[in-house]
């Protein structure tokens, strides 16, 4: 029995040291069995903030999600006792403690996601769900084609023949290889969204267009005067809002392109391959959009705000 253990342990040490020089390793977090979680207050709202080994104060506080979503956490906290007809104005809750449980890393030290728990009760001790999946804004893109030999303001041929390329790639936290979904992507730090979105619409669709050829939908939604911004939150769509700081502003694009082209596009691989991006295009009429993206939560939700807006004659 001994050697036996002798020689697992030899093989867990092999594996552990293998491991740890790879450039997986340099992604996550591996905190030292001895190390010990630390606690600061916050500079602002001297709220106590408790860190996982391995995560800095400075990391954290550097972190655009997560100073985002307690600034606007803070506001709507602060709209309690300052609006009377607000619901919790007679016993408002407060933020009592946050308590970041884990965290993943973008290369060696750039934060990317991070899982926190928040203490938040009022006077009763009647406390809210707090637990936050922290990976900051995205953008999503319905990019329309219209065959060029189709007479324009011609509205009723144009409906019947208006096509939407959609993205077909594995998306793993769906357990799918084959998720058919708007085409998407994360906010750099420091990027526009409408930037981001053109740089994902030539990523993704090989398509390069400047940022004025695209319409904010999400935009458009507050200009006409009866959707308004609510304790600072942005206008966009927010898929999983129980449990996920995650928004996304959604654009439109519309072009004529050859009617030849059109079939060029189903099929076609495109993406970052050295990111892992595998992404094939596939091309949908616009009134089966809502059926073929019918699991894709941006999907949806483009359908309702290009319906609802050209009702309006928004776009």
């Amino acid at each position: 029995m001994p050697i036996i253990l002798a020689a697992l342990y030899q093989s867990r040490t092999a594996l552990l040291r293998t491991w740890t020089s790879s450039p997986i390793a340099s992604r996550l977090a591996w905190p030292s069995p001895t190390a010990k979680m630390s606690t600061f207050h916050h500079p602002d709202y001297h709220t106590p903030i408790t860190l996982p080994p391995g995560l800095s104060k400075s990391q954290l506080l550097a972190f655009p999600p997560f100073t985002a979503w307690l600034t606007t956490l803070q506001t709507s906290l602060t709209t309690q006792t300052t609006t009377p007809t607000h619901p919790f104005h007679s016993d408002p809750y407060a933020l009592h403690s946050i308590t970041v449980q884990s965290f993943d890393l973008f290369g060696p030290t750039r934060l990317g996601f991070v899982k926190l728990t928040s203490h938040i009760a009022n006077g009763a001790g009647e406390a809210l769900p707090g637990a936050v999946f922290l990976r900051g804004p995205s953008v999503a893109m319905l990019v329309m084609l219209i065959p060029d030999d189709i007479p324009e303001n011609k509205e009723e041929v144009e409906d019947e023949e208006r096509y939407v390329l959609l993205t077909v790639q594995p998306r793993i936290a769906a357990g799918s290889l084959e998720f058919v979904e708007l085409p998407a992507g994360m906010v750099d730090e420091g990027g526009s969204f409408a930037g981001q979105a053109a740089r994902e619409m030539e990523e993704e669709l090989g398509m390069v267009i400047g940022e004025g050829e695209l319409v904010g939908l999400s935009d458009l939604v507050g200009e006409t005067g009866e959707a308004k911004e609510e304790g600072g939150l942005p206008r966009a769509v927010y898929p999983s809002a129980g449990g996920c700081d995650e928004y996304i502003p959604i654009y439109m694009h519309e072009r004529r392109v050859p009617r030849a082209q059109l079939g060029q596009w189903t099929g076609k691989l495109t993406g970052l391959r050295e990111h892992g991006e595998k992404i094939t295009l596939k091309l949908v009429k616009m009134r089966d959009l809502w059926r073929e993206g019918a699991r894709d939560a941006k999907c949806l939700a483009a359908v309702a705000l290009w319906e609802g807006l050209r009702r309006e004659g928004k776009v």
